[in-house]
């Protein structure tokens, strides 16, 4: 039987269930990474596990998110997360190392392998050739447990590239393109395998903007090959016993597939505050660009740096344009600075920021209000870059730079010859000895926990029956920035849930906390592709603090879907999609869940008369980790069950 490259490492990781689109399956898992945004509540969740060491290849823990250390939290955080490394068995990344998705691309992915990641661009590794997927923490938590990971079998979707990038095209172009085309919902349930004559054409980071970014499809992941570029790509990196050659089989069949003329593609950008509403780069000429940043785990690799800098060299930058430049990792940061790029980028005016995910998550670098600027990131959703009323386009590395130098989006059939893509350089520095690695035992090692480090709340199994007013009602597109917001403030509080839960929609709704204060629980109704973005679980695990027991929707992003199982909230999905206009905020919504069946209808009455179906797409498993209260009631009614 013929296999495309995603089926080969399925199968061979495969634990439970059967290989047909849409079934549950259970995968192996051979690594696992967090990060400090959410690492520290998934390793909270593994200490409650109760495993005493973690039970995959490889672990690592990531300090890149909260790096702005205000006060005790973040830095108690980071103790905590250094100590409980070292006690369970994970690597430990110090902060300012570097960004978790470049560091691990660097030191640890490996093709043919299965890594989950409490981030939702834990896809970067696709890159390399590892089926690499976003998770909330506390399903990477059970994976660190030694438990599968369990996904629904997606659709694979071939992606074959034919041609060359040419002229100021850069690797984002591609995944501007695509998202351009299929929308922020269009790779809902699909697995984007990239194929063709054009893959060569691409080294290992060009690919790995790529896979990253295909998280803003909606993507359950993406992966390309594992080739003759990947092999000199881990060469370079000192990795070259890891790598094996990985393609699809010929005559493989695909769910579906598209064609991309890699030679057609020009610089591209997504405007405010959608990665899919794409357009040229020439349309935008004129636009004033208060400010350009460079870095995020999309595009702050060697050659992604070494390119804005030599636009950059010799120049100075916009005196109306704040340039800002992350490197992903100290690795970057010192191949820079052995060709002597950092003092051109220091004298053309550039700030150069510490290796973090930094602006990119507003954690500083925001912009002016109302200010525009040009981020090579991977989301510009509404007041993620800590600006309410920023106006944040994304770019590639190239865009950004000649924005910096003008001022504003100007058409790149005006800036001259590209300058090429770099290489990497013969002999390319190390920092694996920058990563804290743990003792052969942890039997004496003891975890440090902070003030603001608040043990697991046991959650409440649900009810027979839900009787519940709605406390919000959302339109489309709601993502895990609208539901739960992030920066230097907040995200401090994340290792604290009751805390951290009197901020949610405290962007959209100040007035949502109240609400489900004064009530013992409560529904959230929303439209079209509910949760999408990140993979914060704090999004559900917030609202099921306050009360929320149910959302009601058009549809939901693959991630948050999980989360709200593992936090024990209803996910249910309108039968007719007419009926949303009817559960406005303060209607009471009453449910029989003894009519709830996996896979099946039931009737949701509102205020006590008019009568509406929902449906789920839950698993007979995932309805009992509902009714339990959760994830974690449910491993411990089962481990109870076995005794």
């Amino acid at each position: 039987m013929t296999m495309n490259l995603t089926q080969k490492i399925i199968a061979a990781h495969l634990v439970s269930g059967e290989m047909t689109q849409g079934s549950e399956i259970g995968l192996r898992i051979d690594q696992t990474l967090t990060q400090d945004a959410t690492g520290t509540m998934a390793c909270l969740q593994f200490e409650a596990i109760g495993v005493d060491r973690v039970r995959t290849d490889l672990s690592v823990s990531y300090v890149d998110h909260n790096t702005l250390q205000m006060g005790f939290r973040n830095p108690d955080d980071h103790r905590f997360l250094r100590t409980v490394a070292q006690k369970y068995g994970m690597v430990f990344s110090p902060a300012g190392t570097g960004i978790c998705h470049q560091l691990h691309l660097e030191n640890f992915a490996v093709p043919g392998a299965t890594l989950v990641g409490s981030d939702s661009h834990t896809p970067t590794a696709g890159g390399i050739g590892s089926l690499a997927m976003g998770a909330g923490g506390l399903s990477v938590a059970l994976s660190m447990a030694g438990e599968p990971y369990f996904i629904t079998m997606p659709k694979v979707v071939k992606v074959r590239l034919e041609g060359k990038l040419k002229g100021w095209a850069t690797a984002k172009d591609v995944i501007l393109h695509l998202l351009g085309k299929l929308t922020v919902k269009g790779g809902v349930g699909k697995v984007f395998e990239y194929a063709g004559p054009g893959v060569a054409a691409l080294s290992v980071p060009e690919r790995a903007t790529i896979t990253n970014m295909g998280a803003e499809l909606g993507a359950t992941t993406s992966i390309f090959p594992s080739d003759e570029r990947t092999r000199a790509f881990l060469a370079a990196m000192g990795r070259e016993d890891v790598w094996k050659e990985l393609a699809a089989d010929e005559g493989a069949e695909y769910d579906e597939e598209i064609v991309i003329d890699l030679s057609a593609l020009e610089p591209l950008a997504a405007q405010p505050h959608m990665p899919d509403r794409v357009v040229p780069v020439a349309q935008l000429d004129g636009l004033k660009v208060d400010q350009a940043a460079i870095g995020s785990c999309t595009n702050s690799s060697y050659a992604d740096l070494k390119g804005a800098v030599q636009i950059l060299a010799g120049k100075k930058v916009s005196a109306d344009t704040d340039t800002l430049v992350s490197p992903g990792s100290k690795q970057v940061l010192k191949m820079l600075a052995r060709e002597g790029l950092v003092e051109p980028l220091l004298d053309s005016g550039a700030r150069l920021l510490e290796c973090s995910c930094g602006p990119c998550i507003g954690m500083g670098g925001s912009p002016v209000s109302g200010g525009v600027s040009a981020r090579t990131f991977n989301r510009n959703f509404e007041g993620r870059s800590g600006t309410k009323d920023g106006q944040v386009y994304l770019v590639s590395p190239l865009t950004a730079a000649m924005a910096a130098l003008r001022g504003k989006f100007t058409d790149p059939a005006t800036w001259g010859e590209a300058p090429e893509v770099a290489e990497l350089p013969s002999e390319v520095p190390s920092i694996r000895d920058l990563f804290v690695y743990p003792p052969e035992s942890g039997d004496n090692v003891e975890v440090a926990y902070g003030p603001n480090i608040v043990a697991l709340e046991k959650f409440e199994p649900l009810p027979e029956k839900l009787e519940a007013p709605v406390l919000i009602q959302l339109g489309d597109d709601i993502t895990t920035d609208h539901i739960m917001p992030a920066g230097a403030e907040i995200t401090a509080l994340r290792s604290n849930v009751p805390a951290i839960a009197r901020h949610v929609f405290g962007r959209v709704d100040e007035e949502f906390v109240v609400r489900a204060d004064a009530v013992d629980s409560g529904i959230i109704v929303a439209g079209e592709n509910y949760g999408q973005g990140s993979s914060r679980e704090h999004a559900a695990l917030a609202p099921r603090h306050l009360g929320v027991r149910a959302v009601v929707v058009k549809s939901l992003a693959r991630i948050h879907r999980a989360n709200l199982v593992n936090f024990g909230i209803l996910p249910l999905i309108l039968e007719n999609k007419n009926d949303y206009e009817a559960l406005t905020q303060g209607s009471m919504l009453s449910l029989d869940i003894a009519q709830v069946t996996a896979g099946g209808a039931a009737t949701l009455v509102i205020n006590g008369d008019r009568k509406v179906t929902v449906k789920n797409d839950l698993t007979a498993k995932e309805l009992d980790i509902i009714r339990a209260g959760g994830l974690l009631n449910y491993v411990r009614l089962s481990k109870t069950a076995a005794d």
